[in-house]
């Protein structure tokens, strides 16, 4: 079965870092190492917003509110995505979503949640 899976979401200060985790499954080397990976993130009565999407060449494009302080990053080996987020914000909690579009379909993960206390 085909899926993502985010991890490593939790309560931090403000100020401080998380790296959350996108586990696949289900999907072969070849064809994750070629499918663009998002991250969104949804706040409490807001859209949900892309936070950041990455290529397949590696060309990431960041949210202006994350820029300088968010990193995406991929291992294809263990076909894992990651988002690295320092400096930390109160405005920066809310579920956090990976997406991509692998096989046609475009698949989300249920979610992490983070959030962020002043």
């Amino acid at each position: 079965q085909v899926a993502l899976r985010e991890s490593g979401g939790g309560l931090v200060q403000a100020g401080g870092s998380l790296r959350l985790t996108c586990a696949t499954s289900g999907i072969i080397l070849s064809v994750f190492s070629g499918g663009d990976i998002n991250w969104y993130r949804q706040a409490p009565g807001k859209q949900r917003e892309l936070v950041v999407r990455e290529n397949y060449g590696g060309s990431a494009d960041y949210a202006d509110s994350v820029k300088d302080r968010f990193t995406i990053s991929r291992d294809n080996a263990k076909k894992r995505v990651y988002l690295q987020m320092n400096s930390l914000k109160p405005e920066d909690a809310g579920v956090y979503y990976c997406s991509g579009r692998f096989y046609n379909r475009d698949l989300w993960g249920p979610g992490t949640q983070v959030t962020v206390s002043s």
